[in-house]
């Protein structure tokens, strides 16, 4: 998270031992045993075009794992890329 702190609105949950990371309250990715996975949008693909792709945990989607995880403008870069492209979060009906 620190890595990610040059960003606004950066936020996480806890979940099952592993960590939601929101960006202006859109889920980018997560952190999954150790391994900063984030969705695998056009954008994402076309920065890290060699990267792995990754499930988080059985039974989820594939998603691109970040390697480089200290360069923080390589990883501001690729969030403000990935905005646009990421769905709205949706509330969860109670």
């Amino acid at each position: 998270m620190e890595q990610l702190s040059d960003l606004e609105d950066i936020s996480y949950r806890a979940m099952m031992g592993e960590y939601i990371i929101y960006y202006r309250g859109k889920i980018i990715g997560g952190i999954y045993d150790d391994r900063f996975l984030v969705k695998p949008v056009k954008s994402a693909m076309a920065m890290m075009p060699d990267a792995s792709m990754e499930l988080p945990y059985e039974g989820a989607k594939e998603m691109i794992l970040v390697d480089d995880v200290e360069d923080r403008d390589f990883l501001s870069e690729l969030l403000e890329s990935m905005y646009d492209e990421l769905p709205a979060h949706k509330k969860k009906r109670k």
